[in-house]
């Protein structure tokens, strides 16, 4: 058992599974509904799940069925989540780094491009230094417009503010309204403020120190922080133009609005679609044609070592860049003048298919468990808790026991699959003393 957990990838999992199990025992207390009676534990250990994960899918309607001490578990849950993931990020980047040697130790230095092996505490408090500090933004602009906006008492004000912001930066979804942020899908002052917060969290510490660093140099960004960047803003700018398109006349979603709300509406929801999972649309009533848009961008998700879920920016437009040198005949990928490595390329493509196996079973199970279900909207609730994006269209809490375990196990993997499986391939890098003859087999 000892040599088991030598490898600390190993840990990762139940690092993770502690929170998630202490917290359902926390929310299964009497105090933690509004009634005073103890939940189910599948609903618990969902909500748990969900919370720690920081995908924010919910299955209860979370102010009306929570009481203030388990609304504040689930924030705190929230908040270890997103720090944790970050934490222990930066933490398996440091074991590998030791262990693969002097050159990739220089490799791994070269490439965040600000932190040696030895500035780990130094990385790990500047992140949490950020954190709160966009939490405290976040809160602040947000307590402020519901007080002067919306005649709040500063204590209900405050507490919506602190919640929402530790949502929307640690990209949960939980919210304090039943129909989530529908209210003020017209208010930038919310919507927005949410929306950039969900981006900035949803884009990973090492990429967005490095751009705010090198902000008036992005070609010398790394080539990671150019993925991560780059391909959220066009991942944004596509996503916003396809929901706007199919939404434009609708008049369940922003068929009634004005211009100027129909555009604010649609970025914000495509922005916290992505990672955040927040409402501020009615998700159940899009069109059909939205419904697609908002799965890939789900399982494409947001930046690597963020809080956001997905199989990362990067490793989806790495994908793209290696296709098109295929198509091209090119013998290497290269992004901006560096070549791409081979067994980047490996990895990328064995997240990539891992993921969509994954996606794929678990859309077969539940559709196996539950009966009436459309294909369209249990692969729309499986994408959404393995991409720990938190979106539901209402399904979830429809779902019997077994479909809600079955989301359960997602949203676990989700979250720590990606990090430990990048971890192992890269601690399993060996190199051998020989090599077998090549052969091409036909492809296609």
């Amino acid at each position: 058992m000892r040599r088991f957990f030598r490898n600390p990838v190993r840990l990762v999992p139940f690092a993770f599974l502690v929170p998630i199990l202490l917290g359902t025992g926390l929310l299964m207390a009497r105090w933690s509904t509004v009634e005073h009676g103890r939940p189910p534990v599948v609903t618990a250990l969902f909500t748990a799940t969900s919370a720690v994960s920081v995908t924010g899918m919910a299955i209860t309607d979370t102010p009306n069925y929570w009481s203030g001490w388990g609304l504040l578990v689930i924030t705190l849950l929230t908040q270890l989540g997103g720090l944790g993931i970050l934490t222990v990020a930066a933490l398996v980047i440091l074991v590998v780094s030791r262990q693969l040697g002097l050159r990739n130790r220089l490799l791994v230095q070269a490439e965040s491009a600000e932190f040696g092996i030895g500035d780990v505490g130094r990385l790990l408090r500047r992140i949490a230094l950020t954190v709160f500090a966009c939490e405290a933004v976040m809160t602040a602009l947000v307590a402020g417009r519901l007080r002067l906006a919306y005649d709040y008492p500063v204590g209900r004000a405050l507490w919506s503010g602190v919640f929402h912001a530790v949502q929307a930066f640690n990209n949960g979804g939980f919210a304090l309204y039943s129909d989530g942020l529908l209210a003020f899908s017209r208010d930038p002052w919310v919507s927005l403020t949410l929306a950039v917060g969900a981006i900035i969290g949803g884009l990973g510490f090492p990429a967005l120190f490095e751009a705010v660093r090198e902000w008036r140099q992005p070609a010398h960004w790394a080539v990671a922080t150019k993925l991560t960047i780059w391909g959220s803003v066009v991942l944004l700018l596509v996503g916003f133009a396809g929901l706007l398109a199919a939404e434009w006349t609708n008049a369940a979603t922003i068929g009634q609005y004005d211009v100027p709300g129909k555009i604010l509406a649609s970025f914000t929801q495509i922005a916290l679609s992505r990672t955040g999972g927040f409402s501020i649309l009615n998700i159940a009533a899009l069109q059909e044609e939205s419904y697609p848009l908002l799965i890939v961008l789900m399982f494409i998700g947001g930046g690597s070592a963020s809080t956001a879920g997905g199989i990362k920016v990067s490793t989806f437009f790495l994908l793209a860049f290696t296709i098109w040198a295929e198509l091209r005949g090119e013998p290497d990928v290269t992004i901006g003048h560096r070549r791409v490595a081979t067994a980047s390329q490996r990895q990328a493509l064995t997240v990539a298919l891992l993921s969509v196996a994954l996606v794929i079973t678990g859309t077969m199970v539940l559709l196996l468990l539950t009966e009436g279900v459309r294909l369209v909207a249990a692969l729309f609730e499986i994408t959404s808790a393995f991409s720990t994006t938190g979106l539901t269209i209402g399904l979830a809490a429809e779902l019997p026991a077994g479909g809600q375990l079955v989301l359960t196990v997602l949203m676990f993997i989700g979250r720590v699959g990606t990090l430990t499986l990048g971890s192992a391939i890269a601690l399993n890098t060996r190199r051998r003393l020989y090599r077998y003859p090549q052969e091409q087999p036909i492809v296609g």
